[in-house]
């Protein structure tokens, strides 16, 4: 008796029930067929370029300092405007290879890659200091001299024959040194020793890093990443003396 009764009950429930609940159920359907209708509009977005960079500023930093966390992204702030503009050309046109980069600059013309290269190159966040541990007396030595004094028998220039006596870089192409990663100098050397990263020719720094030996890198790596760095190293003015190498990566902004 007890089973027939409740069976019997469910439809006379289920009925009462259709009867409360269809207004509101009806109401909710069509609430929500005209929400994307009554949605708000998304807010807007400045047109700036702080705003259109935002994919760059991802990986080097909010005002382009490079990330603490990885030495793979490296300083945009405060290099000559010149330099990175060339960097991207050459990320946009296959020459320095990062599959990220290669992808996101190849179809952005040469004025806003250069409007780009102006606005890192404005901006001066305080440098981090030394990137490294510094090296035992004996290779900081030879690492300084490496850096400062080059070695003429085998026409290797010095470091800061180009980069500039305070390694901070020169106007108008030419980047600091200062304030990188030691396996940053050491992966970018060896792209260039081993045919991986390319400049415009005549490449300058392949010829260089050619001529350079697994050990010299390793000194040279090290004695740039732990040197102490001024409180705002900028680039230094423009040099009216030749570079010791010819250097296509040196020629004028607008020839691509």
């Amino acid at each position: 008796m007890y089973r027939y009764r409740t069976a019997r009950s469910v439809p006379l429930f289920l009925t009462a029930l259709r009867a409360a609940l269809g207004p509101i159920v009806v109401a909710l359907i069509a609430a929500l067929a005209h929400a994307p209708l009554a949605a708000a509009e998304p807010p807007a977005v400045p047109d700036t370029l702080a705003q259109r960079i935002a994919p760059c500023t991802q990986c080097h930093g909010d005002r382009g300092q490079g990330m603490e966390s990885t030495a793979y992204y490296p300083r945009l702030a405060g290099k000559p405007a010149g330099y990175l503009y060339r960097q991207l050309l050459n990320f946009a046109d296959g020459h320095r290879r990062y599959p990220q980069m290669n992808y996101l600059v190849r179809q952005l013309p040469a004025p806003y890659l250069l409007e780009i290269a102006r606005y890192f190159s404005t901006l001066h966040p305080p440098y981090p200091g030394a990137r490294g541990t510094p090296l035992p007396s004996a290779d900081a030595a030879l690492a300084d001299r490496l850096i400062r004094q080059g070695d003429r028998a085998r026409d290797l220039p010095p470091c800061t024959a180009c980069h500039g006596d305070a390694l901070s870089g020169v106007e108008p192409a030419t980047p600091g040194l200062v304030g990188l990663y030691a396996s940053y100098i050491a992966e970018q050397l060896n792209a260039w020793r081993n045919g991986v990263r390319h400049a415009r020719e005549p490449d300058c720094m392949a010829r260089i890093a050619k001529r350079l030996t697994g050990g010299e890198i390793h000194l040279i790596r090290g004695g740039l990443a732990s040197r102490p760095t001024e409180p705002e190293p900028v680039p230094a003015a423009a040099s009216k003396a030749p570079p010791p190498l010819e250097c296509g990566s040196l020629r004028a902004l607008d020839d691509r």
